[in-house]
Protein backbone atom coordinates (compact mmCIF):
# COMPACT_ATOMS: atom_id res chain seq x y z
CA UNK A 1 0.00 0.00 0.00
CA UNK A 2 1.72 3.54 -1.02
CA UNK A 3 2.20 5.80 2.04
CA UNK A 4 -0.42 8.00 2.76
CA UNK A 5 -0.34 11.98 3.63
CA UNK A 6 -0.66 12.23 7.34
CA UNK A 7 -2.37 15.52 9.00
CA UNK A 8 -2.70 14.20 12.63
CA UNK A 9 -1.59 16.35 15.23
CA UNK A 10 0.14 13.71 16.98
CA UNK A 11 1.84 11.16 16.48
CA UNK A 12 2.50 12.42 13.43
CA UNK A 13 4.58 11.53 10.16
CA UNK A 14 7.85 11.35 10.30
CA UNK A 15 10.22 12.49 7.21
CA UNK A 16 11.07 9.48 4.82
CA UNK A 17 14.40 9.85 4.85
CA UNK A 18 14.44 9.22 8.53
CA UNK A 19 12.28 6.15 8.36
CA UNK A 20 14.41 4.68 5.57
CA UNK A 21 17.81 5.28 7.65
CA UNK A 22 16.22 3.84 10.47
CA UNK A 23 14.71 0.73 8.70
CA UNK A 24 18.29 0.24 7.49
CA UNK A 25 19.88 0.09 11.48
CA UNK A 26 16.73 -1.37 12.78
CA UNK A 27 18.53 -4.54 12.88
CA UNK A 28 22.68 -3.35 13.16
CA UNK A 29 23.01 -0.07 14.57
CA UNK A 30 26.67 1.21 13.26
CA UNK A 31 28.31 -1.91 12.92
CA UNK A 32 27.53 -2.91 16.93
CA UNK A 33 25.66 -5.94 15.89
CA UNK A 34 22.57 -5.11 17.89
CA UNK A 35 19.67 -2.70 17.56
CA UNK A 36 18.96 0.86 19.42
CA UNK A 37 16.01 -0.38 20.57
CA UNK A 38 17.71 -3.51 22.47
CA UNK A 39 21.68 -2.15 23.29
CA UNK A 40 22.07 -0.72 27.11
CA UNK A 41 21.60 2.29 27.33
CA UNK A 42 25.12 3.09 29.53
CA UNK A 43 26.91 1.54 26.64
CA UNK A 44 29.49 3.60 24.77
CA UNK A 45 27.64 2.73 21.97
CA UNK A 46 24.54 4.07 22.88
CA UNK A 47 26.29 7.61 24.94
CA UNK A 48 27.24 8.62 21.83
CA UNK A 49 24.01 8.37 20.53
CA UNK A 50 22.41 10.89 23.61
CA UNK A 51 25.31 12.69 23.68
CA UNK A 52 24.94 13.71 19.40
CA UNK A 53 20.94 14.21 20.14
CA UNK A 54 21.81 16.45 22.85
CA UNK A 55 24.71 18.67 20.90
CA UNK A 56 22.58 18.55 17.60
CA UNK A 57 19.60 20.34 19.32
CA UNK A 58 21.87 23.06 21.17
CA UNK A 59 23.12 23.51 16.95
CA UNK A 60 20.12 23.75 15.65
CA UNK A 61 17.91 25.52 17.87
CA UNK A 62 21.27 28.00 19.26
CA UNK A 63 20.45 27.25 22.70
CA UNK A 64 22.81 29.05 24.91
CA UNK A 65 25.77 27.60 26.57
CA UNK A 66 23.69 28.69 30.24
CA UNK A 67 20.75 26.45 29.36
CA UNK A 68 20.47 22.70 30.06
CA UNK A 69 19.04 20.28 27.68
CA UNK A 70 16.87 17.17 29.50
CA UNK A 71 15.31 14.55 27.73
CA UNK A 72 12.61 13.32 30.06
CA UNK A 73 9.74 10.95 29.56
CA UNK A 74 6.01 11.44 31.01
CA UNK A 75 4.64 13.69 28.00
CA UNK A 76 4.60 17.69 27.69
CA UNK A 77 1.64 16.93 30.25
CA UNK A 78 4.13 15.93 33.08
CA UNK A 79 5.93 19.23 32.45
CA UNK A 80 2.74 20.91 33.44
CA UNK A 81 3.09 20.21 37.00
CA UNK A 82 7.16 19.57 36.99
CA UNK A 83 7.24 23.13 36.07
CA UNK A 84 5.40 24.18 39.15
CA UNK A 85 7.47 22.23 41.22
CA UNK A 86 10.99 23.76 39.80
CA UNK A 87 10.40 27.10 39.26
CA UNK A 88 7.59 28.17 41.93
CA UNK A 89 9.69 28.14 44.61
CA UNK A 90 10.09 31.90 45.60
CA UNK A 91 6.73 33.89 45.94
CA UNK A 92 4.95 30.46 44.93
CA UNK A 93 3.24 32.42 42.40
CA UNK A 94 2.81 32.19 38.32
CA UNK A 95 0.87 33.70 36.10
CA UNK A 96 -0.68 31.77 32.91
CA UNK A 97 -2.53 32.63 29.78
CA UNK A 98 -5.08 30.65 28.99
CA UNK A 99 -5.05 30.32 24.58
CA UNK A 100 -6.55 26.64 24.41
CA UNK A 101 -6.93 23.25 26.24
CA UNK A 102 -3.42 22.55 27.07
CA UNK A 103 -2.60 26.01 28.69
CA UNK A 104 -5.56 25.52 30.52
CA UNK A 105 -5.01 22.00 32.10
CA UNK A 106 -1.06 23.70 32.64
CA UNK A 107 -2.86 26.24 34.94
CA UNK A 108 -4.82 23.79 36.65
CA UNK A 109 -2.85 21.53 37.40
CA UNK A 110 -0.13 24.30 38.62
CA UNK A 111 -2.98 25.87 40.86
CA UNK A 112 -1.88 22.43 42.99
CA UNK A 113 1.46 24.09 43.88
CA UNK A 114 0.70 27.77 44.48
CA UNK A 115 -0.77 30.72 43.23
CA UNK A 116 -1.38 30.69 40.14
CA UNK A 117 -3.69 33.43 37.87
CA UNK A 118 -5.24 33.21 34.59
CA UNK A 119 -4.29 36.87 33.46
CA UNK A 120 -5.98 36.59 30.59
CA UNK A 121 -8.12 33.87 28.18
CA UNK A 122 -10.18 33.70 24.66
CA UNK A 123 -12.19 31.16 26.14
CA UNK A 124 -15.30 33.28 25.37
CA UNK A 125 -14.76 33.02 21.67
CA UNK A 126 -13.64 29.45 21.83
CA UNK A 127 -10.07 30.08 21.95
CA UNK A 128 -10.02 31.25 18.28
CA UNK A 129 -7.26 33.91 19.04
CA UNK A 130 -4.62 34.83 21.09
CA UNK A 131 -6.08 36.98 23.77
CA UNK A 132 -5.33 40.25 23.97
CA UNK A 133 -3.15 41.50 27.21
CA UNK A 134 -3.24 43.70 29.79
CA UNK A 135 0.11 44.12 31.04
CA UNK A 136 -1.44 45.43 34.51
CA UNK A 137 -2.59 42.44 35.80
CA UNK A 138 0.79 40.75 35.40
CA UNK A 139 2.67 40.32 39.01
CA UNK A 140 6.05 41.32 38.99
CA UNK A 141 6.72 38.89 41.66
CA UNK A 142 4.95 35.79 39.99
CA UNK A 143 8.18 33.21 39.61
CA UNK A 144 7.24 32.53 36.42
CA UNK A 145 4.81 33.25 33.27
CA UNK A 146 3.50 30.49 31.22
CA UNK A 147 2.32 30.65 27.82
CA UNK A 148 1.52 28.02 25.09
CA UNK A 149 3.42 28.72 21.96
CA UNK A 150 1.30 27.20 19.42
CA UNK A 151 -2.25 25.89 20.15
CA UNK A 152 -2.82 22.37 18.14
CA UNK A 153 -6.37 21.89 18.72
CA UNK A 154 -7.55 25.66 17.76
CA UNK A 155 -5.07 26.31 15.32
CA UNK A 156 -3.42 29.40 16.92
CA UNK A 157 0.26 30.86 17.86
CA UNK A 158 1.90 33.31 19.41
CA UNK A 159 3.58 35.81 16.88
CA UNK A 160 4.65 38.53 19.62
CA UNK A 161 5.61 37.48 22.89
CA UNK A 162 4.40 38.97 26.05
CA UNK A 163 6.41 41.75 27.79
CA UNK A 164 7.19 39.69 31.32
CA UNK A 165 10.15 42.08 32.48
CA UNK A 166 12.30 39.93 34.96
CA UNK A 167 9.92 37.09 35.45
CA UNK A 168 10.89 34.17 33.73
CA UNK A 169 8.86 33.49 30.64
CA UNK A 170 7.96 29.37 30.12
CA UNK A 171 6.81 27.90 26.88
CA UNK A 172 4.65 24.76 25.90
CA UNK A 173 6.26 24.40 22.39
CA UNK A 174 5.25 21.07 21.56
CA UNK A 175 3.50 21.72 18.48
CA UNK A 176 5.91 24.21 16.75
CA UNK A 177 9.33 23.51 18.25
CA UNK A 178 11.96 23.03 15.28
CA UNK A 179 8.99 24.55 12.57
CA UNK A 180 10.83 27.79 13.24
CA UNK A 181 14.29 29.66 14.73
CA UNK A 182 13.71 30.34 18.31
CA UNK A 183 15.15 33.45 20.62
CA UNK A 184 15.95 30.56 23.56
CA UNK A 185 17.22 33.54 25.39
CA UNK A 186 13.95 34.90 25.62
CA UNK A 187 12.84 32.01 28.36
CA UNK A 188 13.68 30.60 30.94
CA UNK A 189 12.00 27.62 30.02
CA UNK A 190 10.99 25.65 27.08
CA UNK A 191 9.23 22.37 27.13
CA UNK A 192 7.98 19.61 24.45
CA UNK A 193 6.32 15.93 23.56
CA UNK A 194 8.19 14.90 20.61
CA UNK A 195 5.87 13.44 18.85
CA UNK A 196 4.51 16.38 16.20
CA UNK A 197 8.10 17.63 15.46
CA UNK A 198 10.97 15.16 16.73
CA UNK A 199 10.16 11.77 17.23
CA UNK A 200 7.95 9.40 18.23
CA UNK A 201 5.90 9.54 21.34
CA UNK A 202 8.06 9.15 24.67
CA UNK A 203 10.56 11.84 24.11
CA UNK A 204 9.94 14.95 26.63
CA UNK A 205 12.65 17.57 26.17
CA UNK A 206 12.79 20.50 28.11
CA UNK A 207 14.91 23.33 27.70
CA UNK A 208 15.81 25.42 30.94
CA UNK A 209 18.11 28.29 31.99
CA UNK A 210 20.81 26.97 34.94
CA UNK A 211 19.98 29.60 36.99
CA UNK A 212 16.28 28.27 37.71
CA UNK A 213 17.55 24.68 38.40
CA UNK A 214 17.60 24.86 42.60
CA UNK A 215 15.63 23.71 45.49
CA UNK A 216 12.25 22.25 44.08
CA UNK A 217 9.44 22.47 46.40
CA UNK A 218 9.44 20.13 48.87
CA UNK A 219 8.32 16.39 48.28
CA UNK A 220 9.00 16.96 44.29
CA UNK A 221 9.62 13.34 43.24
CA UNK A 222 13.37 12.64 41.90
CA UNK A 223 11.82 12.14 38.27
CA UNK A 224 10.70 15.15 38.12
CA UNK A 225 13.72 17.02 39.92
CA UNK A 226 15.83 19.04 36.88
CA UNK A 227 18.79 19.45 39.04
CA UNK A 228 18.65 15.33 39.35
CA UNK A 229 18.23 14.68 35.74
CA UNK A 230 20.42 17.92 34.64
CA UNK A 231 23.57 16.43 37.11
CA UNK A 232 23.33 12.49 35.25
CA UNK A 233 23.01 14.06 32.08
CA UNK A 234 19.00 13.04 31.72
CA UNK A 235 20.22 9.24 32.54
CA UNK A 236 19.09 8.88 36.11
CA UNK A 237 16.86 5.87 34.63
CA UNK A 238 16.69 3.91 31.04
CA UNK A 239 15.97 7.03 28.88
CA UNK A 240 13.35 6.55 25.94
CA UNK A 241 15.78 5.40 23.52
CA UNK A 242 14.53 4.71 20.30
CA UNK A 243 12.94 8.13 20.63
CA UNK A 244 16.11 9.93 21.33
CA UNK A 245 17.81 7.85 18.31
CA UNK A 246 14.68 8.80 15.73
CA UNK A 247 15.16 12.45 17.57
CA UNK A 248 19.23 12.65 16.51
CA UNK A 249 18.47 11.33 12.98
CA UNK A 250 15.38 13.86 12.89
CA UNK A 251 18.01 16.78 13.85
CA UNK A 252 20.35 15.52 10.92
CA UNK A 253 17.60 15.86 8.56
CA UNK A 254 17.02 19.46 9.50
CA UNK A 255 21.14 20.11 9.52
CA UNK A 256 22.03 18.42 6.11
CA UNK A 257 18.61 18.09 3.71
CA UNK A 258 16.69 20.92 5.04
CA UNK A 259 19.06 23.64 5.84
CA UNK A 260 19.10 24.77 9.39
CA UNK A 261 15.31 26.27 11.16
CA UNK A 262 15.56 29.09 8.80
CA UNK A 263 14.80 27.08 5.61
CA UNK A 264 12.55 24.92 7.45
CA UNK A 265 10.64 28.16 8.50
CA UNK A 266 10.33 29.00 4.80
CA UNK A 267 8.81 25.86 3.75
CA UNK A 268 6.42 25.68 6.65
CA UNK A 269 5.51 29.10 5.76
CA UNK A 270 4.77 28.30 2.24
CA UNK A 271 2.83 25.41 3.10
CA UNK A 272 0.48 27.46 5.40
CA UNK A 273 -0.45 29.59 2.85
CA UNK A 274 -0.79 27.58 0.03
CA UNK A 275 -3.66 26.26 2.62
CA UNK A 276 -4.64 29.53 3.85
CA UNK A 277 -5.08 31.47 0.84
CA UNK A 278 -7.76 28.04 -0.71
CA UNK A 279 -9.40 28.48 2.76
CA UNK A 280 -10.07 32.48 2.36
CA UNK A 281 -11.24 32.34 -1.05
CA UNK A 282 -13.37 29.15 -0.81
CA UNK A 283 -17.17 29.40 -0.72
CA UNK A 284 -17.22 26.20 1.13
CA UNK A 285 -14.69 25.77 3.59
CA UNK A 286 -14.09 28.49 6.34
CA UNK A 287 -11.10 29.00 8.18
CA UNK A 288 -12.11 28.63 12.36
CA UNK A 289 -8.59 30.31 13.65
CA UNK A 290 -8.57 34.80 13.51
CA UNK A 291 -6.30 35.96 10.95
CA UNK A 292 -3.61 37.49 12.79
CA UNK A 293 -3.21 34.63 15.31
CA UNK A 294 -3.25 31.56 12.69
CA UNK A 295 -0.58 28.98 13.31
CA UNK A 296 1.46 27.72 10.30
CA UNK A 297 1.28 24.46 12.06
CA UNK A 298 -2.43 23.52 12.90
CA UNK A 299 -4.66 24.55 10.15
CA UNK A 300 -8.38 24.43 11.70
CA UNK A 301 -11.68 24.81 9.38
CA UNK A 302 -15.28 23.74 8.93
CA UNK A 303 -18.01 24.01 6.03
CA UNK A 304 -20.33 25.09 9.04
CA UNK A 305 -22.09 22.01 7.97
CA UNK A 306 -21.51 18.47 10.33
CA UNK A 307 -22.85 16.21 8.03
CA UNK A 308 -21.01 17.86 4.94
CA UNK A 309 -17.63 17.73 7.35
CA UNK A 310 -18.00 14.00 7.83
CA UNK A 311 -18.55 13.57 3.97
CA UNK A 312 -15.24 15.73 3.59
CA UNK A 313 -13.11 13.44 6.43
CA UNK A 314 -14.81 10.33 4.48
CA UNK A 315 -13.66 10.95 1.17
CA UNK A 316 -10.79 12.44 2.14
CA UNK A 317 -9.57 9.83 4.34
CA UNK A 318 -10.42 7.31 0.92
CA UNK A 319 -8.46 9.35 -1.21
CA UNK A 320 -5.24 8.81 1.37
CA UNK A 321 -5.05 12.37 3.02
CA UNK A 322 -6.16 10.86 6.80
CA UNK A 323 -6.76 12.08 10.05
CA UNK A 324 -7.99 15.03 9.07
CA UNK A 325 -11.04 15.04 11.70
CA UNK A 326 -11.43 18.20 13.91
CA UNK A 327 -11.06 17.96 17.68
CA UNK A 328 -14.17 17.60 19.43
CA UNK A 329 -14.52 21.13 20.77
CA UNK A 330 -13.66 22.76 17.28
CA UNK A 331 -15.45 20.43 15.25
CA UNK A 332 -14.72 20.59 11.33
CA UNK A 333 -11.23 19.49 10.00
CA UNK A 334 -7.55 20.23 11.36
CA UNK A 335 -4.68 19.61 9.06
CA UNK A 336 -1.34 19.30 11.14
CA UNK A 337 1.29 19.93 8.64
CA UNK A 338 3.97 19.12 10.68
CA UNK A 339 7.90 19.78 9.68
CA UNK A 340 7.45 16.16 7.64
CA UNK A 341 4.64 17.18 5.73
CA UNK A 342 6.30 17.38 2.42
CA UNK A 343 4.89 20.55 0.08
CA UNK A 344 3.00 18.19 -2.12
CA UNK A 345 1.01 17.25 0.61
CA UNK A 346 -0.69 20.57 0.63
CA UNK A 347 -0.78 20.92 -2.87
CA UNK A 348 -2.46 17.50 -3.57
CA UNK A 349 -4.87 17.95 -0.80
CA UNK A 350 -6.14 21.59 -1.91
CA UNK A 351 -6.67 19.73 -5.21
CA UNK A 352 -8.71 17.29 -3.51
CA UNK A 353 -10.50 20.25 -1.49
CA UNK A 354 -11.25 22.22 -4.72
CA UNK A 355 -12.53 19.10 -6.49
CA UNK A 356 -14.82 18.61 -3.53
CA UNK A 357 -15.86 22.10 -3.28
CA UNK A 358 -16.83 21.89 -6.61
CA UNK A 359 -19.33 18.56 -6.40
CA UNK A 360 -20.74 19.73 -2.96
CA UNK A 361 -20.70 23.46 -3.15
Amino acid sequence: MPRVYNFSAGPSMLPESVLQKAAAEVMDYNGSGQSVMEMSHRSPVYDEIIKSAQSLLREVMGIPDNYQVLFLQGGASSQFAAVAMNLMTKSRKADYVLSGQFSTKAFQEGSRYGDCKAVASSKEENFSRIPDLDESEFRPDADYFHICLNNTIYGTAWHTLPNTGNVPLVADISSCILSRPIDVSKFGLLYAGAQKNVAPAGLTIVIVREDLIGEPQEGTPTMFNYGVMAKNDSMYNTPPCWSIYICKLVLEWIKNEIGGLPAMEARNVKKAQVLYDFLDNSKLFKPCAEKESRSIMNVTFVTGDKELDAKFVKEATAAGFVNLKGHRSVGGMRASIYNAMPPEGIDKLVAFMTEFEKQNG
